[in-house]
């Protein structure tokens, strides 16, 4: 004969097993809907296409880094150490996913890879582990994916003005950059650097503003001044595959540009 204290055990212990069953059936069939469901940044988001920011310099003004990435898992990286003379550095080789499918290694052959996470239009640049990169600049190491006619996050040469090809020989070439996070214009005008904001008005509208430069003094600043003035016009560009133009209203050009790619 079973007592009742007896069978209020048994009941506690039932109840218990049952519960214990539920909970790992449940948890089961989370884990099992997780794996099936198979989505990721590898299989779920078009990632192939190119990739390009102004990256953080311990001793430069900033690297500007594009990344393409092709859809047979081969990749190229370029980049331009502002403030520098030297050319852009171009990298090819392939790339790997994680067992995850949301991150991929840039295989660099004689010195460390690089690993991003692929978010959707960005890639977000990880430390060596994988991680986050955090501290100050933390959210300047995202190269938002470009789109077709997009200017921004691009080296844009300067080489006409009024219609007239500028000749330099300086070891900076003039070239304006547009940032896409905080939407800024920065670059150098052939003697002083400037920096200053952006902003689209509407379809092929721009206007700059707060345009404030370094005070170097040169010897000519001709192209510098008209480079500034230039910018000060504009209301609005127009795009030509790799060519960009400065307009006011429906006059002439103001200035000319061609895009470098790193």
């Amino acid at each position: 004969m079973i007592n009742i204290k007896q069978f209020s055990q048994l009941a506690c212990f039932s109840i218990l097993a049952m519960t214990l069953l539920f909970s790992c059936n449940s948890t089961k069939r989370a884990v099992d809907n997780t794996v099936s469901d198979g989505h990721s940044s590898q299989n779920a988001l078009g990632w192939a296409g190119t990739y390009a920011a102004m990256l953080p310099c311990a001793d430069c003004e900033g690297i500007q880094t594009t990344i393409k990435l092709n859809q047979d898992q081969t990749f190229s990286i370029s980049s331009r150490y502002e403030g520098s003379a030297s050319a852009a550095i171009i990298k090819t080789g392939k790339f790997t996913w994680d067992k995850t499918g949301s991150k991929i290694t840039l295989n660099m052959p004689g010195e460390d890879n690089l690993v991003y996470q692929v978010k959707e239009n960005a890639l977000q640049q990880l430390d060596k582990a994988g991680k986050r990169i955090e501290g100050q600049w933390a959210d300047r190491y995202s190269l938002p994916k470009q789109t077709e006619n997009d200017i921004r996050e691009k080296y844009w040469k300067l080489t006409e003005l009024m219609g007239q090809p500028i000749h330099f020989t300086g070891s900076k070439e003039p070239h304006m950059i547009l940032k896409t996070t905080d939407s800024t214009v920065q670059g150098f005008a052939g003697c002083n650097g400037f920096r200053g904001k952006y902003e689209f008005k509407g379809r092929l509208q721009i206007h700059f503003s707060q345009i404030l430069s370094t005070r170097m003094a040169c010897p000519d600043l001709k192209i510098e001044q008209e480079f500034m003035k230039a910018l000060g016009t504009a209301d609005n560009y127009s795009l030509s595959g790799d060519t960009l133009y400065l307009n006011k209203a429906r006059m002439a050009p103001l200035a000319k540009f061609e895009a470098v790619y790193m």
